[in-house]
């Protein structure tokens, strides 16, 4: 979902650690055709605002680490109808993604800041402070750790006063479906917060069975 510009409206369970852990459920809670809901809070020093929020899985390529979907924000001040943007993902397998961003204009500093607000990165961080993270094996963590980006306006022009110039740091519980996620962009308010829960609607399709994400 987009958010506003403040200043700028140009674009630009684990190895050694849990090993005792046992594995989390099948992940069918993140499949091709469910739906979360929930809110961004996109407060600034001077007003405090909540968007409504729905985001759709439409697809996933396990092998490669993607996803992608639309997010639609129903209650944009300055829109007259429902905000709708397309975005892909990118998932922390460690194969194809690390925790470290490298684009979007994220220093490994601004990772570390974004994905330490979710308590469950707490037992990952020190590994990640060496190599990204790329040692770890996290084909039996409860948690999926993502970046979604949102690619184009699906609905409006891009004239519409919001910009999808940024990224979210996102986490998904595989127990409950619950998503987490901070939005990044250097322009915009920081740490706007996504709180979405799983509708539990459009179960079927393909799905992340067994966490396999190694």
């Amino acid at each position: 979902m987009p958010v506003r510009v403040t200043e700028s409206s140009t674009p630009s369970q684990v190895s050694g650690t849990n090993s005792g852990d046992t594995s989390p459920p099948a992940c069918t809670l993140l499949s091709v055709g469910q739906t979360f809901s929930g809110t961004q809070n996109v407060s600034s020093l001077q007003k405090e605002e909540a968007w409504r929020v729905n985001v759709r899985i439409q697809g996933c390529d396990l092998e490669h680490g993607y996803l992608c979907g639309t997010m639609e924000a129903l209650n944009v001040p300055m829109a007259d109808t429902p905000v709708v943007t397309f975005w892909e993902g990118e998932i922390v397998d460690t194969k194809n993604y690390t925790f470290y961003t490298g684009k979007w204009e994220a220093s490994p500093e601004d990772d570390k800041r974004h994905w330490t607000k979710f308590p469950s990165f707490s037992p990952l961080l020190s590994q990640v402070e060496v190599d990204g993270g790329k040692s770890l094996d996290l084909s039996n963590y409860p948690y999926i750790f993502m970046r979604w980006k949102e690619q184009y306006f699906v609905n409006v022009g891009t004239d519409c006063g919001l910009t999808i110039a940024g990224f979210y740091y996102v986490c998904f519980s595989c127990s409950d479906g619950s998503i987490s996620g901070f939005y990044y962009d250097p322009n915009s308010s920081p740490f706007q917060k996504l709180e979405l829960k799983s509708t539990k609607e459009g179960r079927s399709g393909y799905s992340f069975s067994s966490y396999e994400l190694q």
